[in-house]
């Protein structure tokens, strides 16, 4: 017998909640979670939201006893090079809890090897602000529907998980992050509920 949250091929995992709606009290609700409990996950937020984009999920991992050790908001939007629209997942999460591969399909619970091998191949593959701290990414392989980019910021890991893979292109531009835990802005604009934040990916 044990209390753990178990996963037939990975073994203990922390229970990952998502909120079925979104909208600025549910965000504020699970803000409230994320800073209640020991552990301190960051919530990132693309901030200011890309033209044309909104957030359109909220979730997090953890249970009463851990606090949430991994939090994901999905934003969705046109492609950044036309074709239809996109969606955008961001993770943060403590080591070992694997909620990132799960997004971008690959195998492992953290990018670790997979960025050992990039650092001795080649510099960032992208580079964009994170809590006003310029943040290098590196491509580290998915599923072949996405692209995903890992890296660290404020002492976790930190993923962007895109839906086509084109769309990852997005990391071109001007991308600045924001914690929503630190500052939840009144302007956030809420869309449709992301299919990959709710079990598609």
């Amino acid at each position: 017998m044990h209390t753990d949250w178990r996963c037939d091929g990975c073994g203990p995992v922390p229970p990952l909640h998502v909120a079925q709606h979104i909208g600025p009290e549910v965000m504020a609700a699970v803000v409230a979670q994320v800073l209640h409990g020991p552990a301190r996950v960051p919530l990132w937020c693309l901030w200011p939201l890309v033209p044309g984009w909104t957030v359109t999920g909220v979730g997090w991992a953890g249970d009463e006893r851990t606090g949430v050790r991994a939090t994901a908001l999905a934003c969705s939007g046109p492609a950044p090079l036309g074709g239809g629209p996109a969606d955008l997942v961001l993770v943060a999460e403590e080591p070992g809890v694997g909620l990132g591969s799960r997004f971008a399909g690959i195998l492992g619970p953290d990018p670790g090897p997979v960025l050992a091998a990039a650092l001795t191949d080649s510099g960032a593959h992208a580079k964009i602000k994170v809590a006003g701290h310029p943040t290098p990414l590196w491509s580290v392989g998915s599923a072949p529907d996405r692209s995903a980019y890992a890296g660290e910021a404020m002492g976790v890991w930190l993923w962007l998980v895109a839906w086509p893979p084109s769309a990852g292109y997005l990391l071109a531009e001007d991308v600045t992050l924001r914690d929503l835990t630190v500052w939840l802005p009144p302007e956030l604009v809420f869309g449709a509920p992301c299919p990959y934040l709710h079990g598609a990916a």
